[in-house]
């Protein structure tokens, strides 16, 4: 029997503020466990949470950006459940009026676009963390995170694989980060997946049980938690099993989903709207200030990037996945003169390399925009080649150093010197007669002798593009 895979997914975006959704503490990550809950997170007798403004203006945000309906009036609801890292019992969350309603986004898989459909993002407060590492035995609860602001984005079931599951994630990833409303960071949690996943046979209508893959947080993990899942399931089908509707958890280390617990229904939480929360309105001046405010999104600027700087339409998908590099590419050509095809290739290729090699972000880089931009001045004025310019990176990769710096202080600047060049080709050519006549009586491949050996002895100096001319020259005779 062939089958089909359905999937969709719950994306959990903390929200950027400096604090709680609904108290003054603070959202800062890496602090002392405990020491960033106050009395309001605690959900201690007396309090009573105050709706945190900009949360609200983030999530008006993104709704613009999915083109999605903004809901003038939304409700605040208890989602009752017992949880050790739950400190109130119930989580405050959105239910039947979220903030934002349906939208969409646009995916390209295979050189294929697929729309994929959002049924909702509602604001949220998240719960602490529980800590099992560290205690033998037991396990620690940090409620630092409780209270943080979420916003949670429920798509409809209409991806078909884990690559078109992988480039949604991608795609809201980048989104969220452009808009400045979440920094995206996977490892520390700010930016994770739960995938409901199910398979059904080829042609059938309705949907096959699914089960709830939580907290996925990375690309890698979501794309083998999906294929290890719908494994599990077809083969649970053609063994005579019947899949149970469950939440599951992935391990990496044994690359396996395993049962976690049985899956709730939303009746399962007894939602009932919060009594300490008024109605959230938003007004159509509200909504303009929010729209005024969006940056150029990232198939704008993608756009944008082919048009005006002439690149492809691969390079430009590369340089405006994430903001930061694009802003970085857009300095780094300003600097260098306008040479915006030699940036993408040293964006691209040197300094993504050494940033990969060194396991940091654009943003920590060691090699401002400006310093680039600088290098790259210098291969297209013809003062370094690009070979010799790689040397003068490793220079400025571990020091301050401006590339002008850099090449009068080790004596890397290219030799143009149409004389010299000859006086150096006519001595290479004197000395190795046999191999000028051998060039002459029609192998041309020997030309590459003479090149290497002039680079040799110019120590790599050598103006490829005059020195490649002069020797054609002379070698014809």
């Amino acid at each position: 029997m062939q089958w089909e895979t359905v999937i969709g997914l719950e994306i959990h975006a903390q929200l950027a503020t400096q604090s709680k959704i609904f108290s003054g503490a603070s959202t800062a990550y890496g602090a002392e466990p405990n020491t960033q809950a106050c009395a309001v997170d605690l959900g201690l007798p007396g309090t009573l949470p105050v709706l945190n403004e900009q949360a609200v203006r983030f999530a008006v945000k993104f709704g613009l950006a999915i083109g999605a309906h903004i809901a003038p009036y939304s409700v605040f609801a208890r989602k009752n459940y017992f949880y050790p890292d739950l400190p109130k019992g119930y989580q405050t969350s959105q239910f039947d009026k979220p903030i934002v309603g349906l939208g969409r986004l646009d995916i390209e898989v295979d050189g294929k676009t697929k729309t994929i459909g959002v049924t909702r993002a509602h604001l949220e407060e998240d719960a602490g963390k529980s800590l099992h590492e560290d205690y033998h035995g037991m396990t620690g609860i940090d409620l630092n995170r409780a209270g943080t602001p979420l916003l949670e984005i429920v798509s409809e079931p209409d991806m078909r694989s884990a690559a078109e599951a992988v480039a949604y994630v991608k795609k809201l990833h980048t989104l969220v980060q452009y808009l400045g409303i979440c920094d995206g960071n996977m490892q520390e949690g700010s930016f994770r997946c739960d995938v409901n996943v199910s398979v059904r046979p080829v042609g059938q209508e309705a949907f096959g049980t699914r089960a709830e893959i939580k907290n996925l947080n990375s690309f890698r993990f979501i794309e083998k938690a999906i294929a290890h899942e719908v494994e599990r399931q077809i083969d649970v089908i053609e063994t005579g099993g019947q899949v149970v509707q469950e939440t599951r958890l992935y391990d990496a280390n044994k690359d396996e989903t395993r049962s976690m617990r049985s899956k709730e229904e939303a009746n399962d939480y007894r939602y009932f709207p919060c009594p300490d929360l008024l109605p959230v309105e938003i007004t159509a001046e509200l909504l303009d200030e929010v729209r005024n405010d969006l940056p150029e999104l990232p198939a704008a600027k993608k756009q944008r990037f082919q048009q005006q700087y002439g690149l492809s339409e691969y390079d430009a998908d590369v340089l405006t996945t994430q903001r930061a590099m694009a802003d970085y590419y857009e300095d780094a050509v300003n600097f260098s003169g306008g040479e915006a095809k030699l940036v993408a290739n040293w964006v691209m290729g040197e300094l993504s390399a050494n940033l990969n090699n060194n396991n940091l972000d654009i943003q920590q880089s060691p090699l401002s925009a400006e310093r680039l931009g600088g290098l790259v001045r210098r291969i297209a004025d013809k003062t370094i080649s690009g070979k010799i310019a790689k040397q003068v990176l490793e220079f400025m990769w571990n020091s301050q150093d401006v590339a002008d710096d850099v090449i009068e202080r080790e004596g890397l600047k290219q030799i143009s010197d149409t004389g010299a060049l000859e006086n150096m080709i006519d001595q290479l050519m004197a000395d190795n007669a046999q191999q000028v006549e051998q060039y002459r009586a029609g192998k041309t491949k020997m030309i590459g002798f003479f090149v290497g050996q002039l680079m040799k002895q110019t120590q790599g100096k050598a103006n490829p593009q005059e020195l490649n001319k002069l020797l054609e020259s002379k070698l014809k005779g």
